[in-house]
């Protein structure tokens, strides 16, 4: 009986696989391997970048001086549409957020389904901004309902490809790696959006009105002519144009996002059983010191550089007097801030994220007091456009940089929270979302209050020195709060490091623990 019990037993051990065994019993296990991205899959998920830059950059470089130039929207209707269309931008990507957070796993995964369902609804909606229609009553509701449609629908492919960053790797090497590749081509498409909008419609002139006086009152009618208006039809179909490449390439890379990138789930998050509340998660991403200090920094910031983004195709035509030549000055910025991208890389892995904040942003506020400064100069604006890309470049790429990091952070403190990546990158997008409608907003009634003339040639000293201070200025001012707040920031590179190891401790624990639960069932099978 007891050599039957021991054969039996024996037996069994033989049969079962070595990870039940006893601890001392199984074999060595291998170092597990670092999770690695093929640099494929970077560029696949960096591409996916490219749809909200392209048409974000085309809106925001383009959006106000075509509404007030060439569709012929007042100032007053026009600060309403930008106004409220950014503010509604802002409020639905929490909603987004929240829906996303909702969503159940497919086989296409939890996020990818958002982006390729939003894609053909989005480019129709883009398409109609630029469409100039036949009446003149409720054309201002017109442009306002599409543009807050297109901001909803771009919302529902941006939020969740923002979240993709932590379900493509649980490597934080390689998110920063795969979030440099994703800043670059982003920046490449701000270039794009900068040159086939800015090229395609310097290539029609838009037909300007001579200054409004009592006496020239006869003359005004007399450049509503014939002609005048074939000039005005032929620049609305050059926006046209370019609506029709931009939405063409917002397909391609969505396309290429969709077939190219796949997420990964976290084993810890496939064991829980029931996903975090919305809200819950709100409160508690609310109440994490380190997100709202990060937001609050680059919230200033943001707002900075979207106020020159904004008035700078109005400042480059009234104030400087290059009515012909703003769209080769954004290009310029653009092509600048693109190469120096993996300078920016290079600079915050060897010296630090916090380092590079204080030294990329502060460094346009030399030049962007040189433009207050100096007197209408084609070359020196050339110059100061050149200089200005690289603090771009780094406020393209650090805030998508740092955010993870946050992420990671709040994962060690609420290890159980899972799902609430959406909630951090919505949550950030709004605030700044909202921020540079109340920008646009003010800066587009400023100019109303000013006397900004709809199609002037020329604009008076009100206007000019109104643009001024929106160009150079305030952004000033909103760079050095920005740059203040980041002190309070307390994820330094040391921080980061003690994170990783304890993250990579915690997925390995969450791996042997799935490990355990699957050997226990092929136990009772066996038995």
């Amino acid at each position: 009986m007891a050599k039957g019990e021991g054969a039996e037993s024996g037996s069994a051990a033989g049969l079962l696989p070595t990870s039940i065994l006893q601890a001392g019993e199984r074999p060595a296990q291998e170092p597990k391997k670092k999770q690695q991205l093929s640099i494929c899959s970077k560029l696949c998920y960096a591409v996916g970048g490219a749809p909200y830059q392209v048409t974000g950059c085309a809106l925001g470089f383009f959006l106000q001086i075509y509404l007030l130039d060439v569709a012929q929207v007042g100032p007053l209707s026009a600060s309403i549409i930008l106004f409220v269309g950014r503010a509604w931008d802002a409020i639905t990507d929490p909603l987004v957020g929240f829906f996303i957070s909702k969503s159940s796993w497919t086989s296409l995964g939890r996020l990818m389904p958002w982006i390729i369902f939003s894609t053909p609804l989005a480019i129709i909606a883009y398409f109609l901004i630029w469409f100039v229609p036949d009446f003149q009553w409720g054309q201002a509701l017109w442009y306002l309902v599409f543009y807050c449609l297109f901001e909803m629908l771009v919302t529902c492919f941006h939020v969740p490809y923002s979240a993709l960053t932590m379900f493509i790797s649980t490597e934080q090497s390689e998110r920063d790696s795969a979030t440099a590749y994703r800043m670059t081509v982003e920046v490449l498409g701000t270039v794009l959006g900068t040159a086939i909008q800015g090229q395609i419609v310097g290539q029609a002139d838009t037909p300007c009105l001579q200054d409004h006086n009592s006496s020239g009152m006869a003359s005004v009618a007399a450049n509503r002519t014939h002609s005048t208006s074939a000039v005005l039809k032929k620049t609305q179909n050059a926006y046209l144009l370019a609506a029709g490449v931009i939405a063409s390439i917002y397909v391609i890379c969505a396309v290429i996002l969709t077939l190219g990138v796949r997420e990964q789930r976290e084993p810890s998050e496939a064991q829980q059983a029931e996903p975090m509340s919305f809200f819950r998660g709100l409160r508690l991403v609310m109440n994490h010191g380190p997100y709202v200090k990060l937001i609050a920094g680059f919230l200033f910031t943001s707002l900075a550089f979207m106020l020159v983004e904004g008035n700078f195709a109005l400042f480059c035509t009234y104030t400087l007097g290059f009515r012909n030549e703003f769209q080769n000055l954004l290009l310029a910025i653009m092509l600048s801030a693109t190469l120096t991208i993996p300078f920016w890389q290079w600079f915050l892995t060897r010296f630090g994220k916090k380092t590079a904040v204080y030294i990329g942003i502060s460094s346009a506020v030399p030049f962007l007091i040189l433009v207050a400064l100096m007197e209408s100069n084609l070359i020196v604006t050339y110059v100061v456009a050149v200089a200005a890309g690289i603090s771009v470049a780094a406020a393209f790429l650090l805030p998508w940089s740092m955010l993870p990091d946050v992420i990671d952070d709040f994962h060690l403190k609420q290890p159980q929270s899972h799902g609430t990546e959406p909630i951090f990158f919505s949550f950030y997008v709004f605030f700044t979302k909202f921020a540079s409608g109340v920008s646009l907003g003010i800066s587009t009634l400023s100019l109303d209050f000013a006397g900004y003339q709809t199609r002037g040639c020329s604009q008076p000293r009100r206007v000019k020195f109104t643009l001024k201070m929106l160009v150079t200025m305030a952004p000033i001012v909103l760079i050095l709060l920005g740059l203040l707040l980041f002190k309070l920031y307390p994820i330094d590179e040391e921080r980061r490091r003690q994170n990783k190891k304890a993250l990579q401790a915690l997925r390995d624990e969450a791996s042997s623990s799935g490990c355990s639960d699957t050997d226990s069932t092929e136990l009772a099978s066996i038995l």
